[in-house]
């Protein structure tokens, strides 16, 4: 069990999402950055769609009422047990009736809590991920609160092994003495390098509203959230006005509306838009843009579909390779 001390600004369970019922009208959610959710869950044993903590920008504090085996990925957020920084990105163990405390993000902007069994709350259409709009899935279809109560499910396999050989002393955390590799760590800062492929309709724009896209920088507007990231920059124009019919959008589809101003769609975006699409972000960059906060800076890199494809495999290799490594040192 979880205590929540003190809650943080926005702190949500999530997954993968809720795939499969988007022609129902029902939005996808899950971890804005899937990347860090996952590497979250492969470090302390887990499949990798188990539910985790997601904390954007402030973190909450949090008493561990059993001992557990935890891991922090993403951004920053400063998090430490009385007083003395905990590790991200790799196991930890935390004794019982110990508190750890976030803060505000020094780096990124979202950092996820994956605990070994998972964090267990009602599956609602085949998802734990909470869509606070509509109020379904996760903790009571809400953010959490100081005072709420959660449950983690018994870590079996590997997520046992991991806590039964790091829980060996009486400290109240303890990390395992290794780190991922480097080349799977994001490159956090407030200026980023989107890799982006041509929407659907971007031939629809005039030349100087692509030549602005891809040589302009833009900036994150405060306005942003799960649903869709506001950014400002070179106004972008259709040659003429084109009536649209509605069309599926996906995480990262950048749709521009009547005033220029593109709009990135992201984790809790609507299922169907009508906008013109100048572009879509590729996946293997999704956690840069989860990591962007307001007034951030993007740039946009173009690369084809099979660039980006053979990006997603070297990526799925590196993964394989950490589950592989951990099944076999905690085997």
């Amino acid at each position: 069990m979880i205590t929540v001390m003190k809650s943080g600004l926005q702190d949500t369970i999530q997954d993968t999402g809720r795939k499969g019922y988007q022609k129902f009208g029902v939005v996808v959610s899950g971890a804005m950055d899937p990347f860090s959710h996952r590497v979250a869950n492969l470090l302390v044993g887990n499949e990798g769609q188990e539910a985790t903590l997601e904390m954007t920008l402030v973190g909450p504090r949090l008493l561990f009422e059993k001992d557990v085996v935890i891991s922090i990925c993403g951004g920053d957020l400063q998090p430490k047990i009385a007083g003395v920084p905990v590790p991200m990105w790799k196991p930890v163990f935390i004794r019982k009736g110990s508190e750890l405390a976030f803060g505000a993000a020094v780096a990124g902007s979202r950092a996820y809590l994956a605990v070994a069994g998972g964090i267990d709350v009602p599956v609602v259409m085949n998802s734990r991920s909470t869509y606070v709009k509509a109020k379904i899935g996760g903790f009571h279809g809400r953010a959490l609160q100081t005072g709420d109560l959660l449950s983690i499910a018994n870590p079996t396999g590997v997520s046992a092994a991991i806590k039964q050989r790091l829980g060996t002393n009486e400290e109240a955390f303890r990390a395992a003495d290794w780190l991922i590799a480097a080349k799977l760590l994001p490159n956090l800062s407030n200026r980023y390098v989107i890799r982006v492929m041509r929407g659907r309709q971007y031939d629809l724009f005039d030349g100087q509203s692509q030549n602005g896209f891809w040589n302009e920088p833009f900036t994150v507007s405060s306005l942003s959230d799960r649903m869709g990231y506001r950014i400002n920059g070179p106004a972008l124009k259709l040659k003429e006005q084109t009536e649209m019919i509605s069309e599926t959008v996906t995480y990262g589809s950048i749709q521009v509306p009547t005033d220029g101003n593109p709009i990135i769609l992201a984790a809790d975006r609507q299922t169907t838009g009508g906008y013109p699409k100048i572009g879509q972000i590729s996946s293997i960059n999704f956690t840069k843009l989860a990591q962007a906060k307001a007034g951030d800076q993007l740039t946009f890199n173009e690369v084809t579909i099979i660039e980006s494809q053979k990006l997603m495999a070297m990526q799925e290799m590196n993964l394989k390779e950490l589950r592989a490594y951990i099944s076999t040192k905690f085997r």
